[in-house]
């Protein structure tokens, strides 16, 4: 193993195990919105610019591949057809279709 396969290794178990987790999350959790999903995104990026007493390597390693994750799943949600017609003002609900 290179001194570099376990930082990778660990990016994708964490994108992973998060991606997972919101998936259940949407899955089970009926009041889990997109809204939800965004506000917990801006958080992250709030802790992830609040380094100041150094995460270290592996902590920023987690916090990247966290986000990364939280992006791709809003990404992926906001595509779901009905989340596009109701962001193209077609229809009309509170939170996400």
């Amino acid at each position: 193993m290179s001194s570099t396969d376990w930082r990778e290794k660990k990016r994708e178990e964490v994108f992973e195990s998060t991606l997972r987790g919101l998936e259940n999350r949407r899955r089970i959790d009926p009041s889990f919105s997109l809204e939800d999903l965004r506000s917990a995104l801006s958080h992250l990026y709030i802790l992830d610019g609040n380094d100041w007493l150094g995460r270290g390597e592996l902590g920023d390693i987690v916090s990247s591949a966290t986000i990364a994750a939280y992006e791709h799943f809003k990404t992926e949600w906001e595509r779901t057809p009905a989340v596009s017609r109701v962001n193209a003002g077609i229809v009309g609900t509170k939170g996400e279709a």
